[in-house]
């Protein structure tokens, strides 16, 4: 019952808020944490899986269709697939900032407005 344009736009803000943080800190508390004694395993896990996913995906899409490939995966919404996973793969391929804030806020309104048809009941007017 709430108005969609305000809803969506609280809920894009909310979660663009933690996007600058992820995207200059996760990457360097990770590597940090890497020697560590009781953090180690688990940071040197997402080191090593984060620049594996990034080297497959600069592969299969080259340089150039990075933020088209992040808006997508931000936008499609799938569980593990979101503004904050996002913004880490996004600084794991050094992207830059901008280009991936526009990036991950695109697909965070993609992903906002692909639910509102969703719940709103649209397939089931069409016989989906």
């Amino acid at each position: 019952g709430l108005p969609y344009l305000p809803a969506l736009m609280v809920c894009v803000l909310g979660n663009m808020l933690p996007v600058p943080f992820i995207y200059f800190f996760a990457r360097k508390f990770l590597t940090w944490g890497a020697d560590k004694k009781f953090i180690g395993k688990i940071c040197t896990f997402f080191l090593v899986k984060g620049e594996r996913a990034g080297q497959k995906l600069v592969k299969a899409t080259g340089r150039g269709g990075l933020f088209l490939a992040l808006m997508l995966f931000v936008g499609i919404p799938l569980p593990g697939t979101g503004a904050w996973t996002g913004t880490l793969g996004a600084s794991f391929l050094n992207m830059g900032f901008k280009s991936t804030v526009a990036s991950v806020s695109l697909g965070v309104v993609l992903a906002g407005i692909i639910m509102a048809v969703v719940s709103t009941g649209v397939f089931s007017i069409i016989g989906l």
